[in-house]
C-alpha cells in the first residue's frame, strides 16, 4: 500500500513540474495549494533534496525545484525512496531481502511465486511511469474536465 508520505511526495513532485523546472517554489506554498501539512512537507522534500530529485534555494525568491527533468525522475525511484521496497513480502524483495519466519520451502513455496509476480509487475509500472507521463496525464485531466483516462 502506498503511505500517505509518498502519495504526498509524488503530489508535490507534481506541483513542482507543473511550475517548470529550475522556477523555485516556496514549502509553504507547496504545502497550501495541495492541502499538504507544511511540518511533514517539509521533511519529504528534504529527502527527495538528499537523493537529488529535488534542488534547495535559500533566501529571497528561494524554495524547491525539480533538479532532474520530469521525464528521467520515475515513481519506482521515488516510492522506493520514500517507503522502501516495492514487494509485498520480504523474500522476494530486491533490495532488502530477508526469508520469511515461517516458510518451510522458499524454492517450493507458491506464496512467494506469486508475490514475486506482483512485484515485478508493480516495479516495471512504477519504474517505466516517469513525472513527466504524469504531468501530461494531469494536464488531460485538467483539460478534459470529468473525464477519466488511466492510460499511463
Amino acid at each position: 500500500m502506498l503511505s500517505k508520505k509518498a502519495k504526498y511526495a509524488i503530489r508535490a513532485l507534481i506541483h513542482l513540474g507543473q511550475k517548470g523546472s529550475g522556477k523555485p517554489v516556496l514549502i509553504r506554498d507547496i504545502a497550501v495549494q495541495e492541502r499538504l501539512p507544511q511540518k511533514f512537507l517539509e521533511a519529504i522534500l528534504l529527502e527527495m533534496k538528499s537523493a537529488g530529485i529535488l534542488a534547495a534555494r535559500p533566501g529571497k525568491g528561494g524554495g524547491y525545484s525539480l533538479r532532474q527533468p520530469a521525464d528521467t525522475i520515475n515513481m519506482g525511484r521515488v516510492i522506493r525512496l520514500i517507503d522502501g521496497p516495492l514487494a509485498p513480502i520480504p523474500c522476494v524483495s530486491q533490495t532488502a531481502y530477508a526469508p520469511c519466519d515461517d516458510c518451510l520451502d522458499e524454492k517450493t513455496c507458491t506464496i512467494r511465486l506469486v508475490m514475486k509476480q506482483v512485484r515485478d509487475a508493480t516495479a516495471k509500472i512504477l519504474d517505466e511511469t516517469t513525472l513527466a507521463q504524469l504531468l501530461e496525464q494531469q494536464e488531460r485531466l485538467s483539460g478534459a474536465g470529468s473525464a477519466l483516462d488511466f492510460a499511463i
